[in-house]
C-alpha cells in the first residue's frame, strides 16, 4: 500500500484512536499552522511542542514561530541524510 509520507529518516509512530478527532481538538491557531506544514504531523505530537513552546514563550504567535524553527530543523535534518550536505536545505543548518 502506497503512503504519503515519500522517502524520511525521520521517525514514524502508529497512531491509537481516532486522528481526526485529536486534530479536532486541537486550538484553532494550531491547526491553521498544521494545515499548512511542511511534515506529516500527528496531532499529539504537534500539540506537545507546541504547549511546550508555549509554555516557554507565553505568547501563541511566539509559539508558532518555535514550531516553524523545529520544523525547519527536522526538514533540514532529513534532507541531509537523504540527499548530503550540499542539498540547499541542508545547506542552511546551523549547528
Amino acid at each position: 500500500m502506497a503512503r504519503n509520507l515519500g522517502a524520511t529518516t525521520l521517525k514514524r509512530k502508529r497512531r491509537a484512536g481516532d486522528p481526526m478527532a485529536e486534530y479536532d481538538r486541537l486550538p484553532r491557531e494550531l491547526r491553521a499552522w498544521v494545515a499548512t506544514a511542511i511534515l506529516p504531523w500527528r496531532a499529539g505530537s504537534v500539540r506537545a511542542a507546541y504547549e511546550k513552546a508555549l509554555a516557554r514563550e507565553g505568547d501563541p504567535r511566539r509559539a508558532l514561530i518555535k514550531l516553524d524553527r523545529l520544523q525547519h530543523a527536522l526538514v533540514t535534518k532529513d534532507a541531509e541524510r537523504l540527499w548530503g550536505k550540499g542539498h540547499p536545505q541542508a545547506i542552511s543548518r546551523k549547528d
